[in-house]
């Protein structure tokens, strides 16, 4: 299990698992090195908002992170702000071209709604070989 992490005034431990959809469901993380570019865009901006990504799974037309952040970050704010940047840059990227024929009208990648918990009730371990399990 993780330890405490420690801030100017206050210690914290906030680990949440959570989980994006590809837009309609499309099976997009079957593209070849799309699930890669994912991953690798999502490291970026965790990195510049001092978010640790502990596990980071894909399957067909989802993904799993299980991440720790400090308390002065909100969930919401990181998950308009990841899907924000994967969106943006998977779009300007080799893939623009694969998902013009999934998305047509408009440049979109993931379902307005996510999943989100906190880790408290499963042991790391456990939620560990669940996200490296998916696919």
């Amino acid at each position: 299990m993780s330890t405490w992490n420690s801030r100017n005034r206050h210690k914290y431990l906030l680990q949440y698992h959570i989980i994006f959809v590809c837009k309609y469901r499309k099976q997009l993380f079957l593209l070849p090195g799309l699930s890669d570019k994912i991953k690798e865009l999502s490291r970026i901006i965790c990195v510049r908002h001092d978010v640790t990504i502990k596990y980071m799974e894909t399957d067909k037309d989802h993904i799993h992170y299980m991440m720790e952040f400090p308390p002065t970050l909100s969930v919401s704010s990181l998950v308009r702000t990841l899907k924000a940047y994967t969106t943006y840059h998977v779009w300007r990227s080799e893939f623009a071209d694969r998902l013009n024929q999934h998305f047509w009208r408009e440049r979109t990648f993931w379902t307005d709604g996510y999943f989100v918990c906190s880790i408290g009730s499963v042991s790391e371990k456990t939620l560990k070989e669940y996200i490296e399990n998916q696919g």
